[in-house]
């Protein structure tokens, strides 16, 4: 780790070959975010999506889960009309794309119908589709893994499909690489970015404010000791990342820390404000 923090500060050719992937990226990210699905909002725009189904794994339910950090930051915004962002999680431990049945989590009346608010209240929700957006990961190794990358986009579009069957948007996650692997960074950034091309569907470069928190901070631990799966700073840089990417804000300044020091909270906001300045354009 400490020699690839040395590399990257460097300008080291990992970087310059992961800015070389930003901007072919780039190029591709007016159709990533424009799309021309049926839905009512898109994802990076002035009318986002408000309500989200969360579908993959522990890498999203560590910590109390990634969507309710996403919901307290949101909550936190000054936007208030970009900002609204309700969210259900689905996950499944160690679970890869082809192992949810997406379509099945869009059935009338079930996933979604409730919620709890205020003390512990529950809320009966409008009737109808319950979700704006999906949110969709795959396993940490799968987009990148000689026989199961080829399922990766299998299902990506699969999945879009379903979700675009049933009048939501879907959004890819991009997860980060392993502690000790970090060359897996530039291969689930493609994978992810040309999912994403071929979906016409949005991605949340979550990998990448990874790799660029740790080249400028390489002190801060976003790992377990597992190496894999996110410390509570590494689930709310990825939440901070959703929000900048999907909801358009600025995460700078949120007053929603989650329990993190002030300056470790600063930092990992603008890791992700920058990283998602950095890798999409809006959309023409």
């Amino acid at each position: 780790m400490t020699a690839l923090v040395a590399r990257l500060r460097a300008g080291s050719s990992f970087l310059r070959l992961t800015l070389a992937t930003l901007a072919l990226t780039l190029t591709g990210c007016a159709a990533i975010t424009a799309g021309d699905a049926p839905v009512t909002r898109r994802a990076g725009t002035a009318n986002p999506p408000h309500s989200f189904l969360y579908v993959g794994n522990s890498f999203m339910y560590y910590n109390n889960s990634m969507h309710g950090h996403v919901g307290l930051l949101a909550r936190a915004a000054t936007d208030k009309a970009r900002a609204e962002h309700r969210g259900v999680s689905i996950t499944i431990s160690g679970s890869g794309m082809d192992w949810h049945d997406v379509g099945s989590y869009f059935r009338p009346n079930a996933v979604g119908r409730y919620s709890f608010v205020g003390n512990n209240e529950v809320r009966f929700n409008p009737a109808g589709r319950q979700f704006d957006a999906a949110i969709l990961m795959d396993c940490s190794q799968c987009p990148v893994h000689p026989t199961l990358r080829p399922v990766f986009f299998e299902f990506a579009k699969k999945h879009s499909d379903t979700v675009r069957a049933h009048g939501a948007e879907p959004i890819f996650l991009m997860t980060w690489a392993y502690a000790d692997k970090p060359e897996m960074t530039q291969g689930l950034a493609e994978a992810y970015s040309e999912a994403g091309r071929l979906n016409k569907a949005h991605v949340i470069p979550a990998g990448l404010a990874f790799a660029r928190s740790i080249a400028i901070k390489p002190e801060l631990n976003l790992y377990v000791p597992d190496k894999r799966h996110p410390s509570l700073a590494g689930t709310y840089l990825a939440a901070c990342t959703v929000l900048a990417s999907v909801n358009g804000i600025n995460p700078v300044g949120n007053s929603y820390t989650a329990g993190l020091d002030a300056a470790t909270a600063r930092h990992l906001q603008q890791v992700a404000w920058d990283t998602v300045q950095a890798y999409r354009q809006p959309a023409p």
